[in-house]
């Protein structure tokens, strides 16, 4: 929905609810679609929220719904609802996503909503949570069904059509007598199959599948590169647990994404800090821009060191905002470069030494050009001042960015293998470090050609 429906359609939810016009409220709410429906839920205030999510009914469409929330949205409003109508709300949910829901809310809450699930309903669901919340186990969905690689092609369509509860039946999953899985066949290969041959017939023996515990951006990139639009679940005998849909590889992307987006930024990685309080956004935010401010004090630090230099030479002050740029800058443009192509596997533990000489290759190329540059300038702008100054520029210029793009290339790196998120070396960490490299490079430069004294 286009913003400016979304700007009327928030104008009239408004006006009913200042009107009480709770009949109407309940009639727009079943028209407007779920996902829009979460949108709006932004703009409302809590009692707003409450008003009309007391007014939805127990159905498919409240519990589509739900899953659309925001989760800081989804918890304030559940909290303090009804366990037996989230209960009943959940029955139109599949198991994934009353996990997902599940793990945002409080532990007493939790419980008292599996205690009113239906016994099989409740262990399906425990096992999910079972699995880490960032896992295949718990994105997948275990209301998948297989057929056994004897079954005709014609008995396998009347499957399929018996089973309304099934999980996206794109694929046709197919088993053995050890109920392994040894096959998949797509739903077009099946309909145009001869009504008479097996499955085993039919089937891709081929079948790229995941483990529970395999991490949730490697199920990304499986979906990514080979364009399916879902990928099994199996257990170290190959038998199958489920599925991981294409439509939560899609959320897993966006979610990955805004919390590589925030921590490169430095604030943070919650993905929902927009709805956070002001206080809440500067909690977050904290302990990144201290590490900045620890980074800043060690650089003035660096420069008081030479402020001797800086009384004979006021010239070489001016620079210094320029050094600290053009490093930081392509600091960070190597290692959001890095960091992108590690989460699309782009990057990967071969080719780590060319991706860093190519990325000095590029700082030596750039450095050469602006250190020129600036050099020439600085020899122009400052004609009385030493005759060395636009030397002590270029090759800080030069060694700067050479250093920053070695800098913000290897740290992903050294992160990923200690199993640290890499994206953090893009925020603070990298331009702070290449701040203080950079200026202590540039006084050593410039201490080492002026004549002292």
């Amino acid at each position: 929905m286009f913003s400016h429906e979304i700007s009327v359609l928030r104008n009239t939810f408004r006006r009913l609810l200042r009107r009480h016009a709770h009949t109407n409220l309940t009639k727009i709410i079943q028209k407007t679609h779920p996902a829009d429906l979460a949108v709006l839920f932004r703009y409302f205030t809590d009692v707003e929220q409450k008003t009309l999510f007391d007014l939805m009914r127990e159905e498919e469409h409240t519990a589509e719904f739900l899953t659309e929330l925001d989760e800081a949205i989804l918890v304030k409003i559940l909290e303090n609802e009804d366990p037996e109508r989230i209960a009943t709300i959940f029955h139109e949910l599949g198991s994934n996503d009353q996990a997902d829901i599940l793990n945002l809310l409080s532990e007493k809450m939790t419980n008292a909503v599996l205690e009113l699930l239906q016994k099989e309903e409740k262990k399906e669901v425990e096992e999910i949570m079972g699995y880490p919340e960032d896992s295949a186990g718990g994105l997948m969905s275990t209301d998948v069904f297989t057929l056994h690689e004897n079954i005709i092609a014609r008995d396998a369509i009347q499957s399929l059509q018996d089973q309304e509860e099934a999980e996206m039946v794109f694929y046709l999953y197919v088993t053995d007598n050890d109920d392994c899985l040894v096959g998949v066949i797509s739903l077009r290969d099946l309909v145009i199959a001869h009504p008479e041959k097996t499955l085993g017939n039919i089937m891709t023996k081929n079948v790229v599948s995941v483990q529970p515990e395999t991490d949730q951006e490697e199920v990304a990139k499986i979906v990514s590169r080979y364009n399916y639009l879902a990928v099994p679940v199996i257990d170290l005998e190959d038998h199958m647990l489920g599925i991981v849909t294409v439509d939560d590889v899609v959320d897993v992307i966006r979610e990955e994404a805004t919390e590589d987006f925030l921590q490169m930024a430095g604030a943070g990685k919650d993905r929902e800090i927009l709805l956070k309080s002001a206080w809440g956004n500067a909690r977050s935010r904290l302990p990144w821009l201290f590490a900045s401010c620890i980074g800043g004090v060690a650089a003035v630090a660096i420069i008081g060191v030479f402020k001797n230099m800086l009384e004979t030479t006021v010239a070489l002050a001016a620079f210094i905002p320029v050094i600290i740029g053009m490093g930081g800058n392509i600091g960070i443009q190597s290692s959001t470069i890095i960091v992108r192509g590690l989460a699309t596997g782009r990057v990967d533990i071969g080719n780590n030494l060319k991706i860093i000489l190519k990325e000095i290759k590029v700082g030596l190329i750039l450095g050469i050009l602006y250190g020129l540059l600036l050099g020439v300038f600085a020899t122009l702008k400052f004609v009385n001042t030493t005759p060395y100054l636009g030397l002590i520029i270029s090759l800080s210029i030069l060694s700067s960015m050479i250093i920053s793009t070695f800098v913000g290339t290897l740290v992903p790196l050294l992160f990923r293998k200690l199993t640290i998120d890499p994206a953090i070396a893009t925020g603070p960490f990298v331009t702070t470090s290449i701040d203080i490299i950079g200026v202590t490079l540039y006084f050593l430069i410039a201490s080492a050609l002026i004549p002292s004294g």
